[in-house]
């Protein structure tokens, strides 16, 4: 079966979960096309990243010419789907804070997608997030082109599910995907009852290398990590705050805060004006290999997020045997035991976060490898790579003879599920 996987940025320096994931579908014997809508390729350091890059076609780099002559090429083929296509953007469009201008580029490009599907034999697009890449998915099956599924991680879907349309597009995919239990009640909240059976529970997996590493010995003074962009959602003006009071009990702990981002100037500040600077290391973004190092060489892994969906460097913490003080926000607690992996917190509870990272620092280093290897036990039990490319493997071979090769759903209302969940609310 040959398969297009559509992203929006692949390969990306926090997309690696994706790429671990078509690769363990390609050892499962499925073949994959890789597509991104833009190019990811700037600032990724990773070599096995950007090995992936050269695999992958960029619909943006195709150029005007090449886009515009599949945009008419659509047209010209199937007149009456297109004509209905373009009014269902624009409808989009209008509910969205991307507007119709967007709307009909994303249209423009799920042209193109048909296209390079015809030309390429495939029999189905997955597209990882339930954003524009779904929606180009939808469109071009709309179009003609082959079915789809896509894969929802959150939290951006959850938060302006009808601005989206995310009920429309679980009623007109073949099957939809989900990371985590909690995930799936999101999407059965937005889509129709009838629709539940094809709502999958599909989870990110782990570098399978992460589980068979011996684990390396705790740090003698207090160490944390934390592995995320310097953004809002991820708090990490929040994490400094509380680490700070970390250092009146223990002036000898450490953090070390892998990422980047928007809020990087800030959190520098921030860690001067509370005398924490010295003690605060931020590395910017990291290859695998330095991430793996920052964790091993720490006691705690900690990410205090104010939303999420299931982030997968906690999996990578637990994997490599540390444990993880994190935040009681969707699908963590699904992973993460209080007291037998670590902690969890009430989001945005600065004191909570404080008084947890200084028990942790208080831990002693047997109890804190006890955590670990409990941690790495249950994430080789729910997110091994080829287990959990086995079940998306198998739905694709499902969907296929359910429909065909290119047999596509029949045709809903898109707004049918904003209607049934606005009934609901």
């Amino acid at each position: 079966m040959r398969v297009g996987y559509l992203v929006n940025q692949y390969p990306k320096v926090s997309h690696t979960f994706i790429r671990r994931e078509i690769e363990a579908l390609e050892r499962a014997g499925v073949e994959i096309i890789r597509w991104s809508i833009r190019s990811g390729a700037d600032g990724l350091v990773d070599q096995m990243d950007v090995a992936e890059a050269a695999r992958t076609r960029v619909i943006l780099e195709a150029g005007p010419t090449a886009i515009l002559g599949a945009t008419l090429g659509a047209a010209a083929r199937r007149p009456g789907a297109f004509v209905r296509a373009v009014v269902e953007a624009i409808g989009l469009g209008r509910r969205s804070e991307r507007g119709v201008v967007a709307h009909l580029a994303y249209l423009a490009e799920a042209c193109v997608v048909r296209r390079w599907a015809r030309d390429a034999g495939v029999d189905h697009v997955h597209a990882h997030f339930g954003t524009n890449p779904a929606t180009v998915a939808w469109f071009a099956n709309r179009l003609g082109g082959p079915g789809f599924s896509f894969t929802v991680h959150g939290p951006e879907e959850f938060d302006r599910p009808r601005e989206i349309a995310l009920g429309a597009k679980v009623e007109a995919s073949r099957f939809t995907c989900a990371i985590s239990s909690f995930g799936r009640s999101q999407l059965c909240r937005w889509a129709s009852h009838r629709s539940w059976n094809r709502i999958a529970e599909v989870r990110c997996a782990v570098d399978p290398s992460f589980l068979d590493r011996p684990i390396a010995p705790f740090p003698a003074a207090p160490r944390f990590v934390s592995v995320g962009r310097l953004c809002e959602q991820k708090a990490p003006l929040l994490l400094v705050e509380a680490f700070a009071e970390v250092l009146r009990v223990r002036p000898d702990a450490r953090l070390v805060m892998v990422g980047d981002g928007e809020l990087r100037a800030a959190v520098e500040a921030l860690a001067r004006r509370l005398g924490a600077d010295a003690a605060i290391e931020i590395t910017g973004w990291a290859d695998a290999a330095r991430v793996r190092r920052e964790i091993e060489e720490a006691s705690v892994f900690v990410l205090p997020s104010f939303a999420e969906g299931l982030p997968v460097a906690i999996m990578e913490a637990l994997a490599l045997g540390r444990p993880v003080l994190s935040t009681y926000v969707a699908g963590i607690p699904e992973l993460v035991r209080p007291g037998v992996h670590g902690w969890l917190v009430p989001a945005g509870d600065g004191g909570a976060l404080a008084a947890s990272l200084v028990e942790a620092a208080a831990t002693d280093a047997a109890v804190l490898e006890a955590m670990g290897r409990a941690g790495r036990e249950r994430v080789r039990e729910r997110h091994h790579p080829d287990v959990e490319a086995g079940r998306l493997a198998a739905r694709f071979a499902g969907s296929r003879a359910d429909h065909g090769a290119t047999g596509a759903p029949e045709r809903r209302d898109p707004d049918a599920s904003a209607r049934a969940g606005s009934r609901a609310a």
